[in-house]
Order: C-alpha cells, then structure tokens, then sequence
C-alpha cells in the first residue's frame, strides 16, 4: 500500500490513530534517495561559513587547551533530559549480539550466517550480511563504545524510556558470553545518557549441557538468576514497575512447570523479588511466579494482539504491549537450520508499525516493547537503514511526542561517522567526546557546526 493522503485518512477512521503521521514519502525521510533506492543522510540544515567554524574550532581547542574536557563516560555532565508529551513508556529490545572485523577481528555468525560475507558488496555498494536489510552505518560491533554512544543517542531523541536485552545467560558457551559481554559493556553508557534496561531471560540455555557437569537445568537457571540479581540489579537504571524490578522470559519454552519457577524464584528474598514476564499465553500454569505477559510479533498479526487482550490481559497484572515494522526472516536463505520461519509480515511502508503501535497505546498495556531495535535477522528493526532510513523513529517521535526530527537523528549518525573518519586522530577524538555532552544538553546545533568544522579543518587539528 503507498502512503498516501487518502490511504492516511481511511487508516484513521478504521484505525483510530493517536498520532498525526506524515502523509507523503518526502516528509518521513525518503525523499534523500539515490536512484538505487537507497537512503543518503540529509545535509547539515544550515552551512556555516568560514568565520563561525573557525570561532567554534577555536573555542573547542580552547577547552582541550585549558583541560576543560569532561568525560563522556561520567554522570558529572548529567543524563540527557527528553521531554516527551505523551507519558506511556516505551522499551525497545535490543540484540547485542554483532561482531565486525574493525571491531572484534572478525564477522561475527549474526552478519554472515553461512553463507554471507561483509567484505563483499552488493549491486548497490552495499555490504553483504544476512539480512533484507542494512545499517545504515554499515555492519557493526555490539561491543563498539562509539556504536552504544549512536544508538543510545537515538533513542533519546526518539523518546524510547530504556532497553530490554536479550540475554542467554551468564555461561560462557557458543556466543553466548560475548552477549553477556558486551551487554555489560552497555550499562554504564546506559546510565550515563539516562536510559533504564532489562534483561529478557532464552530460558532454552538451561537446557544447554556441554560441560559433562552433573547439574540440572533448574541449577543452571539460578545460577543465571542469581546473576541477573548480583550484577544487573544493582544499578539504579534497572527498570521496575510498580515498586519491582521486570525480568522477562522469552517463553518460558523449556521450563514450564511451578515446581521449576519456584526453585527458581528461591535465589531471591522477599525485598528483591521481582515481577517475571512471560510470552503472552504461556503464564497460567506456572504457579503464580509470574505476574504478567508481553506480546510478540505473530503471523495473526493484530488478530493475535486482539486476542491476547481480550482472552488474557484481564487477568495479569503487567502487561507489555509490542509494536514492530514488519518480519521478513533470513533465516532460510543464509542456511541456518535453527529458527527457520516461512511466513513474512510485509512492512506496508510503515503501517504495520502504525497499527500495532496504535493497537498497544489504546488498550490495557501497562507499556511498549518495541520489537525490535536490531533483530536485522528476522527483519524487525526500527534503527535507521540503508533501506528505510529514520522512517520509523521519526513516527515514533511523533508518537511520543518528541520534538525533535529526522535532522536532529542524522547529526547523531554524522557525529558516530566522525568517531570513525577520524579515530586515529585524539584531538578530534577529544573534542568529539564534548560533542557528545554537548549532544546530551540538546545544543545539537552547535554539535552540526563542531562537525562541519572538523570537516573543514581537521588537517590542521
């Protein structure tokens, strides 16, 4: 279906929808299209001249000078304050399971699966990864401070409340510790921007025994547990609710019964014990451990989400409501026996986003999960691509009633591209990590003529 004005306003009346989206492709980013159809970042909206850039330059370098600089991983320079006009919260679920060559040394298996290499180009000179779709960075690392510092920025400015991980727990097995890793990495600039996390518990891991070790998987799941509790509650960004602190689990599939959860369960006292989540429909026969359901992505598509609100919202106490793009897994075609789905959910440029969005804020959702960040495997990402570029975070700003827009998500991505052009420079580098703070304070404009600057001058710098 093409975005149009009449597709809109039929939308609206069958759909009751909450907040105005744009109306034509030019005013939600893709009028920056090459004839490949791929998306160009938009130009600074306004270009200095030669007297201002080298005013801004030099009271950059005036503060390196003066030692000045503060540090970006520091909360001494405060969180970054979002006002949003509409008060439901939004998460995101976030994979922080990527692996890139600059990075790590190598691709990891969620870029190449079997067949599919980042070192190869496309038709369209883009780079080769397992997925209908691509960064808009390019392909990165989970683990990359400057990749946290971009999408934290983001999301910010999109008016997302915080981020629930996907977590596999606390082994160091197939790639497992690298998630586990690298999620830790994520926390202090978690807290340093202002953003709150969860985990979201595979359950599936317990089952997992390669050690020849005599333990059960109700064993290895506390011990997971009571990881979660000594490493990740600790934080004050740790998301609660209702005075408790959310674990989700992504079924549970594996360990399904009371007696399980309450083993389970007992690595927590009655001060710290938190609210489990499950997938929608699954928590009636788990013997009251758990207190709520989150939805999932479904073929049924709003059909499910009716469903799950008429036949088990009344009855939990939380419930998690979900909003995505679309589904189109690549699972199949990059030879991956595991996870294999032969059903897609087409993206409807953007109106799929738009209805479950919509479905979830008009119902008995407690808050949103939006599925997901950058799950590029099943093609449910809402971080800005080659293909789509900041479409959905720019509905989303509209949905939260940020006021900030498409302009201000691109200086965030010229700021990460900066962070890379000239990594081998630690004047450059230094007066970025101000940008960032700047960033952070909203003085975004001054951010764009930092980086013009640069642009202009950095063979002097």
């Amino acid at each position: 279906m093409t975005l149009t004005k009449n597709n809109i306003i039929k939308l609206i009346l069958s759909s009751i929808i909450i907040f105005a989206v744009s109306c034509n492709k030019e005013e939600i980013g893709f009028s920056e299209k090459n004839d490949t159809n791929i998306y160009i970042i938009p130009e600074y909206n306004e270009t200095y001249n030669d007297s201002i850039l080298k005013a801004v330059l030099h009271e950059e370098l005036t503060i390196l000078n003066t030692s000045f600089l503060k540090d970006a991983t520091t909360k001494s320079d405060g969180e970054m304050e979002i006002d949003k006009s509409n008060p439901k919260k939004v998460y995101v679920h976030y994979l922080p399971w990527f692996q890139s060559k600059d990075y790590d040394g190598y691709w990891g298996q969620h870029w190449t699966m079997t067949n599919r290499n980042p070192d190869n180009l496309d038709q369209n000179g883009l780079q080769e990864i397992a997925s209908y779709y691509n960064p808009l960075i390019g392909p990165y690392s989970s683990s990359d401070p400057d990749l946290q510092e971009y999408h934290f920025l983001l999301m910010k400015l999109s008016g997302i409340d915080g981020v629930i991980f996907d977590w596999y727990g606390s082994r160091d097995i197939h790639d497992y510790g690298l998630i586990k890793q690298a999620t830790e990495t994520f926390i202090p600039k978690l807290e340093n921007v202002g953003l709150d996390f969860s985990i979201m518990y595979e359950d599936r891991v317990a089952y997992i025994n390669i050690d020849g070790n005599e333990s059960t998987p109700v064993e290895r799941a506390k011990k997971d547990f009571n990881y979660i509790k000594q490493e990740y509650f600790t934080s004050s960004n740790y998301l609660e609710f209702n005075g408790n602190k959310i674990i989700s689990v992504f079924g549970p599939h594996y360990l399904t019964n009371a007696h399980e959860w309450g083993a389970i369960n007992s690595v927590f006292n009655t001060s710290d014990t938190p609210s489990l989540i499950s997938l929608w429909g699954l928590s009636n026969n788990l013997g009251g451990y758990f207190n709520g359901e989150f939805l999932w992505v479904a073929p049924d598509h709003l059909a499910a989400q009716d469903y799950f609100y008429n036949t088990y919202a009344n009855t939990n106490e939380i419930n998690i409501g979900s909003t995505y793009p679309g589904f189109k897994s690549y699972y199949a075609e990059g030879g991956w026996s595991d996870g294999i789905n032969n059903w897609e959910l087409p993206e409807n440029n953007g109106l799929t986003f738009i209805e479950t969005l919509n479905n979830s804020s008009l119902k008995s959702a407690d808050f949103i999960q939006l599925i997901t960040w950058n799950d590029f495997g099943e093609g449910t990402m809402l971080e800005p691509t080659a293909q789509f570029g900041y479409k959905y975070l720019t509905m989303l700003q509209e949905y939260t009633g940020s006021k900030f827009d498409e302009n201000d998500l691109a200086t965030a991505t010229k700021l990460y591209n900066a962070r890379k052009t000239y990594n081998n420079n630690p004047r450059i580098q230094n007066i970025l990590n101000n940008s960032y703070i700047y960033m952070k304070q909203l003085k975004i404009n001054r951010v764009n003529r930092i980086l013009q600057a640069i642009d202009r001058y950095h063979e002097s710098i």
